[in-house]
């Protein structure tokens, strides 16, 4: 099976993978993240947060929606799956499909489980099959994400749902340019907006303080940002 490629900044290796997602499990790495990094601002200018970066934005919703969510999240956090498997659905029949809300949805991959996952996605062609195989990670977390065994076979099985061939799967995987332009959407987000944990989301431009496994706080935050008069 595929052995992922090595550089100076990120080991994406078989061994790499089974150990950061024991430490994505635990919660150990979103909790190293949280005590090393201070909480970023309150808002952010908008003109910056909604500028595209390397990859294409991933952008549910309509262009004219009143209202912008922008979501970090990464594969391999549990409160991330959680989300979009719970409480997602309720915001994109109430907002996104009645053209109220668009959301854009960046990659800030945990750890290289999370970024391999990313990879797989962004390899699928387009923005919205992109998606699409995300809604199918973070629905499945349980079989590849956090498993203590070597994921790559189950990442595969998902995989070619997708079309992918074994070829095209280890070819992706071994992307160099792919693998720097999702660490370049992470490092932005990082440096630029200050995110430092997974899921974190701006509506609007704020910071998003609520809980988000609660339909309720996402309800009162978008009715916040909605335009008055």
């Amino acid at each position: 099976m595929t052995t992922l490629k090595l550089d100076r900044r990120t080991l994406l290796t078989q061994a790499t993978l089974v150990a950061s997602a024991s430490l994505a499990a635990s919660g150990l790495l979103p909790a190293v993240a949280l005590a090393q990094r201070k909480a970023g601002p309150e808002t952010v200018p908008l003109a910056d947060l909604y500028k595209a970066g390397t990859l294409p934005d991933l952008i549910y919703g309509k262009a004219d929606a009143p209202v912008t969510m922008v979501e970090y999240a990464s594969k391999t956090c549990g409160s991330c799956g959680n989300f979009h498997n719970k409480v997602f659905p309720s915001i994109k029949e109430k907002y996104i499909d009645t053209g109220k809300v668009r959301l854009i949805y960046r990659e800030f991959p945990l750890d290289d489980r999370a970024m391999a996952a990313s990879m797989l996605a962004r390899c699928t062609g387009s923005p919205e099959k992109a998606l699409a195989m995300a809604g199918i990670l973070y629905g499945s977390q349980e079989q590849w994400a956090f498993v203590r065994t070597n994921p790559v076979p189950e990442l595969f099985k998902i995989a070619r749902q997708a079309g992918f061939t074994q070829e095209s799967f280890d070819k992706c995987l071994t992307d160099q340019k792919m693998l720097d332009d999702i660490t370049a959407i992470k490092d932005r987000g990082d440096k630029q907006f200050g995110v430092s944990a997974t899921p974190t989301f701006f509506i609007n431009g704020k910071r998003f303080a609520g809980r988000t496994n609660v339909i309720e706080d996402f309800d009162k935050a978008i009715a916040d940002a909605m335009p008055k008069g």
